[in-house]
């Protein structure tokens, strides 16, 4: 017998979990599924603490995403030994990096997303399938009739069935399981008009992936792991986009192209728990020992996740699984390098070589090697959409300053974030550029070629190019929310996505439903739109809400 709901979704990171969120609050039953064991995607099984843009402590942030980083707060409040001071903290921030307001262990957030769903779960409208990766999908016309998923504890495979399907994996599997028109890489700048987009289509101009990991700082103790297989090779390649090796202190600046020098710690590493340095340490740092009493006995935690670890030799999509496997083996290897080196190589201030006292901590990661449960994804397949976001309607440069984003009648939500390209499998480098705060159009949610399948994380309708600027964060949670929201919306009046996108008065009635009924914000006032500043003072083009200097390094 196969399993069924309403709505299936298929991947459970941030969107697919705020796509069930919201589908069962407005009524409707779902089968959430996932390849691994964690919740949470990019924030958990991939450790990449939450990128977002300056007013995520304002009002400018779907509810539920604010009742997300509420939690995680109160889960630290609770279980911690905080000191009096960070614990009165309204906006404490675990890890104090300076990369987000909310730098956190991923086993935290885990964790925390979990209990959000536990009430559905224990009531049964909502049926966890973890550890089940889909194998297959049949499509009869245009729509999606099953999708078979693979149990990988035990090999058997299940079949799942939903009145509306959801593709919110992180590569955009069901788009090709399902034969869904989908876009890979990057299209010409004759298909889009962008001024950043290349020459030529190239399927392989896709972003790198990062394998992150995580790692502590214990003075007078030795941690060095074994040596990699490939460390010969990453220390002695030198790419014609990087200045010398990847294993080095220096790197790219993302916007200027110019290199640069960055230490892991600007000081001594005893020196970085009280200092506020904007060296490696403290860009990610996860935990940071000053925000916990004297009983605390272990050191700071950062996480790697920087310029130097991303790989871009190879691609994982559109290619074979054994290009597909090397790509993802290739990726691991590069970042144990990376840490053998800080251990054993790396030059110090004080005219020494490396730090042994670095640890790697997989268990904050919820792994024994130390490095994330998946590598860090970019870039997914994407759906060819009744709607197509393209530099034309975010970028300060195409747009003009003051222009401000394009107003969609269809939005479904709001996020900012610069358009930010990591150097690619094709060998181009950073593509960094300025863009306006932005709304998230329903049009680009749903395919033009399926009645009944939508997309809910980095696989919707944008290019190569604006995917840079919605693929992040709380950006991704609105997606799935908006997914989620528009399916079980779609079945209670009757109605394709599509027809309630068409129909004005739906498309109201939708709004008015993630308005008021789920606390999402569709809109941004018109001094934020049309600067990308608080005070409306001043041009955009400058520094985008002085990101060039405060983002020291990209995501």
């Amino acid at each position: 017998m196969p399993y069924s709901a309403d709505i299936v979704i298929i991947g459970a990171g941030l969107g697919g979990v705020a796509a069930a969120r919201a589908a069962v609050t407005l009524g409707r039953t779902v089968i959430l599924t996932d390849a691994g064991d964690w919740l949470g995607g990019q924030m958990t099984t991939q450790a990449v603490p939450p990128d977002e843009h300056p007013w995520i402590e304002s009002d400018f942030v779907s509810a539920s995403y604010a009742q997300l980083r509420t939690r995680i707060r109160e889960h630290y409040r609770r279980h911690y030994p905080l000191t009096d001071r960070a614990r009165a903290d309204e906006r404490l921030n675990p890890g104090a990096g300076f990369v987000s307001a909310l730098c956190h262990e991923p086993r935290v957030s885990a964790t925390v997303l979990a209990e959000m769903l536990a009430p559905e779960v224990a009531d049964g409208r909502l049926t966890l399938l973890l550890e089940h990766e889909p194998v297959a999908a049949e499509r009869v016309g245009d729509r999606v009739r099953s999708v078979t998923l693979c149990d990988r504890g035990t090999g058997e495979r299940h079949r799942v069935e939903g009145q509306m399907v959801l593709d919110a994996t992180e590569l955009g599997d069901l788009l090709e399981l399902a034969d869904i028109p989908h876009v890979i890489g990057a299209e010409s700048r004759a298909q889009t008009g962008e001024l950043h987009a290349p020459e030529r289509a190239d399927r392989y101009d896709q972003q790198a992936i990062t394998w992150c990991a995580a790692v502590e700082y214990r003075a007078g103790e030795d941690h060095v792991i074994e040596k990699p297989t490939d460390y010969a090779y990453w220390r002695d390649t030198v790419d014609p986009r990087w200045p010398g090796s990847q294993l080095s202190w220096t790197d790219v600046h993302p916007i200027t192209l110019e290199d640069r020098y960055r230490p892991l710690f600007e000081g001594s590493p005893e020196q970085a728990v009280h200092s506020e340095h904007r060296d490696l340490w403290h860009y990610r740092r996860i935990l940071a020992a000053r925000q916990l009493q004297s009983s605390y006995t272990g050191g700071d935690i950062s996480l790697v996740n920087w310029p130097h670890t991303d790989y871009w030799e190879l691609p994982l999509l559109g290619v074979s699984e054994e290009t597909r496997q090397e790509a993802l083996r290739s990726a691991r290897e590069l970042t144990l390098s990376f840490v053998y080196w800080m251990q054993t190589e790396a030059p110090r201030p004080d005219g020494g070589r490396g730090y042994p006292g670095l640890k790697l901590r997989g268990d904050v990661l919820g792994t024994s090697d130390g490095l994330a449960r998946e590598p860090y994804i970019r870039e997914s397949r994407r759906i060819k959409a009744l709607f197509t976001v393209t530099e034309a309607h975010i970028g300060c440069q195409m747009r003009g300053e003051g222009a401000g984003s394009e107003v969609f009648e269809d939005t479904v939500g709001i996020g900012f974030y610069r358009i930010d390209l990591h150097p690619s499998t094709s060998g181009r480098t950073y593509v960094d550029i300025a863009s306006f705060p932005f709304q998230i159009p329903l049009g680009a949610l749903i395919p033009a070629q399926a009645e009944n399948l939508l997309a809910a994380n980095k696989n919707i309708g944008t290019t190569h190019i604006t995917n840079g600027a919605y693929r992040l964060h709380p950006v991704e949670w609105s997606i799935g929310e908006a997914a989620g929201a528009v399916a079980a919306y779609s079945l209670n009046a009757g109605l394709t996505p599509a027809e309630v996108r068409q129909d004005p008065a739906e498309l109201r009635a939708f709004q008015e439903v993630l308005s008021d009924r789920l606390g999402v914000p569709l809109a941004w006032p018109e001094h934020i739109r049309r600067t990308g500043r608080p005070d409306a003072a001043g041009p955009v083009l400058q520094k985008q809400m002085s990101s060039a200097g405060a983002r020291n390094l990209p995501r």
